[in-house]
Formats: C-alpha cells, sequence, structure tokens
C-alpha cells in the first residue's frame, strides 16, 4: 500500500486506545498458523531492508532486485519498495516454511505488530505520537486465545521498539516531503535510494566522495558509520534531510552558518 492507502486502511479498524487490551497469540500448531504469511501488500522501510539483509548476508542491490518490487510515490517521486511475493497461486512469503518464519529475528516491522497495525503522526514536540489498530482477519484463531496485550506490551514483546527510531524518522521524512505538496526532484529521488536503501553502496560513497570533508561530522561517529551499517542509515538520514530540506538541526556543513529549513528539491 502507499502511505496514505495505509492510513486509510487503519482508520477503517477498531482502535486500540491506550490502556486498552486484546487477547492474542501465535505459535506454531494453531490451527491459522502461517495463514497470514501470503498475498500481502507490504511496503518495506529502510530499517526493513537492512534487517532482512543482514539476516540473509545479502548486498542491498542483490536484495532489492531479488526481494521487492520498486515504484515511485506518484505525488511525492519518492522511492517506495514492496515485498516481493513468489508466485505461486497464494502469493506466499519467500521466507515462510512449515516451522514458521526462517529470518524470524529480523522480520518486517508490519510483521512484527501484526495484529496490530501502527499509526503515528508528528506531536508538535519534535516527536511522534502512535495509535494503535487491532487487525481482525477471519482466518485467525489467535484471538482465541488468553494471553492479553496492550499496544505497549506488544510492541515490547515483539521487539519492535527496535525498529521505532529508524522507522519513525523515516515517516517523519515522508510527512514532511508531503507538506511540501510538490515531489522531489529525480537527482533527489535517486539519491534517497542510494542514501536509505543501499545503506552499503552509501558507505563506498561516503568515501569515494570524501563526504566527511564537507559536514561536521566528529571521528568517533565518522569511524561507526563506515563501520555499522545502524549508524549509517542513521547518518544517511540526517544528510538527506540536510540535502533536501537544508535542515542543518542534526548535520552541518562545515564552514556555512546555518539556515532555516526549506525544500529545495
Amino acid at each position: 500500500m502507499h502511505n496514505d492507502e495505509t492510513q486509510e486502511f487503519l482508520a477503517s479498524l477498531p482502535e486500540l486506545e491506550e490502556g486498552k487490551t486484546y487477547c492474542f497469540k501465535c505459535y506454531p500448531g494453531i490451527e491459522c498458523f502461517n495463514a497470514c504469511c501470503s498475498d500481502l501488500d507490504m511496503i518495506l522501510t529502510p530499517y526493513d531492508i537492512l534487517r532482512m539483509r543482514g539476516a540473509l548476508n545479502m548486498s542491498s542491490i542483490e536484495f532489492l532486485r531479488v526481494y521487492t518490487t520498486g515504484h515511485h510515490a506518484p505525488d511525492t517521486n519518492f522511492p517506495v519498495f514492496k515485498f516481493r511475493m513468489t508466485d505461486d497461486k497464494a502469493r506466499t512469503c519467500a521466507f515462510v516454511s512449515d516451522k514458521g518464519c526462517r529470518i524470524y529475528n529480523d522480520r518486517p516491522g508490519a510483521c512484527r505488530m501484526y495484529p496490530l497495525g501502527r499509526a503515528t503522526k508528528p506531536d508538535g514536540k519534535g516527536g511522534v505520537s502512535e495509535q494503535f489498530f487491532v487487525v481482525k482477519e477471519d482466518h485467525c484463531k489467535g484471538f482465541l486465545e488468553k494471553d492479553e496485550w496492550t499496544g505497549n506490551s506488544w510492541k515490547e514483546d515483539q521487539g519492535f521498539q527496535e525498529y521505532t527510531a529508524h522507522n519513525d524518522r523515516y515517516m517523519y521524512i515522508l510527512s514532511r516531503i508531503k507538506q511540501e505538496s510538490h515531489p522531489v526532484s529525480e537527482k533527489m529521488s535517486h539519491m534517497a535510494v542510494l542514501a536509505l536503501y543501499k545503506v552499503d553502496e552509501f558507505q563506498r560513497f561516503i568515501t569515494k566522495m570524501r563526504l566527511f570533508e564537507r559536514v561536521e561530522v566528529d571521528e568517533k561517529r565518522q569511524k561507526a558509520i563506515l563501520e555499522n551499517e545502524h549508524v549509517a542509515l542513521a547518518f544517511a538520514m540526517d544528510w538527506f534531510e540536510l540535502m533536501l530540506f537544508h535542515d542543518s538541526s542534526k548535520l552541518k556543513i562545515k564552514g556555512v552558518t546555518p539556515r532555516g529549513p526549506a525544500c529545495k528539491s
């Protein structure tokens, strides 16, 4: 789904209000096990791709070629990558097996949150507020189990908190682009693919283009960026915001007096 379609879908679901609970459990042996792992229309975030690639020990170029389909959002021209399902009749997930997910520890955020959907919006204080929605599908028997959860306790149990910082930052960038009400340029769209979705290639780009000679990054962070893709992705988002919005609140160009954010895509 496009981001707008996702928001519209979530809004059609019952909201799990703060402090309210629901019952759910999924496990091998339950009647519907793996039934939710087919015929998905799932957008992968940059952090999803980073984690999945790590589990598979694949380069970004190879992973995107094999496991995704890419296009550009019509209203923003921003790159979107969807998970490619298999070509069988059921359109099953490439990683599902009789025992469950083969990359379970690094599965995408949408899989982690299921059977909840999570929506975020800027809170006006530099952060985001979140809402949870219950996704009840007819085939799912997990809701008949007795294990009880809130939105936050489920998020913590499923390890989604590790995804929150990167995914919320990514969604914040998308919301800023949408607020500008005009598409990003082809150049910036290609740069988004490199910086956000091909982090291993972006690390090489940093070295080749001597990027650290142009932006203020201390030596300790420079080393971490080139050695750790998780750190590199966080830097990539800083850099992309600087290039797209001229926003120097997180990253500054050397020798340049900061100015307010403005989108010049």
